[in-house]
């Protein structure tokens, strides 16, 4: 429901407070007015984005995966390194908002907020959690929050911008980033081509965050997954490599899943 996040949410146009003009729409002072879709997401773009996102295809593959509960282990760990009170949990990134649930699960006070610039991530988004509201925006570009509105922000695979994620944090916030180890998906990666972890990840996360954040925890967690030919399509379907493969597996595959987990304190 996105009543609990309108507190926090600004006009991408003017920056001003936004209300309920009716069920279908909300509205700033100075007239400008954004879409609430039939599934429940505001549409808080300014224009045109670059990005559409996860395809449908994408989407689906991520959803069906997800449910079989191959990655809540990393759930787990966002939930006990999250820390949010009865404040803002800001899921940058969110696709189809299941860790953000999770989270909410965890914290029964928090408020929710999903970005995402894929409409077909947000049309489930919008339905993960009671306490989850879901928004259209591209994280590239200025977020249609408040300063200093988010308790915690979460990047979970997701494009980092520190700029933005520091100035929407409160002063006592935090913000937890999930990258993917070195030997992530290895196995999937030699198989069958599929796009290889960068090796100056770290770097470039640093570079990303630059000076607004510092960090104070990062925990390294591994698990080794044996999936039949239809899940290892299904993982493969839900990565960024199936914009350049074709997910065709047989057979059943051990695959490693290794993330970090970082926790950051702005500056």
């Amino acid at each position: 429901m996105i009543d609990g996040a309108l507190p926090y949410l600004r006009c991408p146009v003017c920056g001003g407070t936004l209300a309920k003009a009716d069920e279908r729409t909300i509205r700033c002072l100075r007239g400008h007015s954004f879409d609430i879709a039939r599934q429940g997401y505001v549409n808080l773009t300014s224009g045109r984005s670059p990005h559409s996102g996860d395809t449908p295809e994408m989407v689906a593959d991520r959803e069906a995966f997800l449910a079989e509960g191959h990655y809540d282990f990393i759930a787990r760990i966002l939930a006990g390194a999250a820390d949010p009170g009865d404040g803002l949990v800001v899921d940058a990134g969110t696709g189809t908002g299941r860790y953000l649930a999770k989270v909410l699960d965890a914290h029964p006070a928090a408020t929710g907020l999903g970005i995402d610039v894929s409409k077909p991530a947000l049309r489930r988004a919008a339905r993960a959690h009671p306490r989850a509201a879901a928004a259209l925006a591209d994280l590239w570009r200025p977020l249609p929050l408040a300063d200093g509105s988010a308790r915690v922000v979460l990047d979970v695979f997701a494009p980092r911008n520190g700029p933005e994620f520091r100035r929407v944090l409160r002063p006592d916030g935090s913000l937890v980033v999930v990258t993917p180890a070195p030997d992530h998906l290895a196995e999937l990666i030699d198989t069958f081509g599929l796009l290889k972890v960068d090796p100056d990840k770290a770097d470039r996360v640093a570079e990303a965050l630059g000076p607004d954040f510092t960090q104070v925890s990062v925990t390294t967690a591994r698990r080794t997954l044996h999936l039949t030919a239809a899940g290892t399509r299904t993982l493969i379907g839900m990565t960024p490599s199936a914009h350049h493969v074709a997910p065709q597996a047989d057979g059943e595959h051990q695959v490693t899943v290794a993330v970090e987990v970082a926790v950051y304190r702005p500056v």
